[in-house]
């Protein structure tokens, strides 16, 4: 009977352990794809919610219970507005805005003795914290489908985009996903 030699056990080691190392590298790879596959799912699924109740709470906007017009502020990366969305007849301030890489939504409720919005109590939740946008988020048109300049926003502005770039890791741009989503104003005055 003739066993293994030292440099036969010597050569099995060394192909398990190759073979070891590619396997585990293997399940590594597969392990950290699947992660950011499924990070970046959730945060464009985030985001997508986050635009839902945007587009539905902006077509129910209404003045505010302080006389205050439809849309308070018109900006590049943030929209002020009033609304009813709790549907308690007391109108709500809402503000969506960007902070940092963070896509947030700000409520102020009218205060109970007078109907003020104190701007202090403002409730702040954060929709989806992978945002990686360098054009403007929001982008505002009259009714002849051309983008407003920052003065004529607030009195003209009868259609508004939304366009997010979302991504979970930002070393790679290549997978960013972009988001666009669109709505209609429809209680606006011409007249502020």
């Amino acid at each position: 009977m003739k066993g293994f030699t030292l440099i036969e056990s010597l050569m099995t080691i060394v192909i398990l352990i190759i073979v070891l190392a590619a396997v585990t590298g293997l399940v590594s790879g597969l392990y950290r794809s699947y992660y950011y596959t499924f990070k970046q799912a959730q945060a464009i699924e985030e985001a997508r919610r986050g635009i839902e109740t945007m587009t539905r709470e902006i077509r129910e906007a209404q003045p505010g219970d302080d006389g205050s017009y439809i849309i308070e502020a018109a900006n590049d990366y943030e929209f002020i507005f009033y609304s009813d969305i709790d549907k308690d007849k007391a109108v709500e301030r809402i503000r969506y805005f960007i902070e940092g890489n963070d896509f947030k939504k700000g409520i102020v409720e009218p205060s109970s003795n007078s109907v003020k919005y104190a701007i202090s109590s403002e409730k702040i939740s954060i929709l989806s914290k992978y945002i990686r946008n360098e054009p403007p988020v929001f982008h505002y048109f009259d009714g002849n489908m051309n983008e407003l300049p920052a003065p004529a926003r607030l009195k003209d502005t009868k259609l508004m985009k939304l366009y997010l770039v979302i991504n979970f890791n930002p070393q790679k741009p290549a997978d960013d996903f972009i988001l666009e989503s669109e709505v209609q104003l429809r209680s606006l005055k011409t007249n502020i």
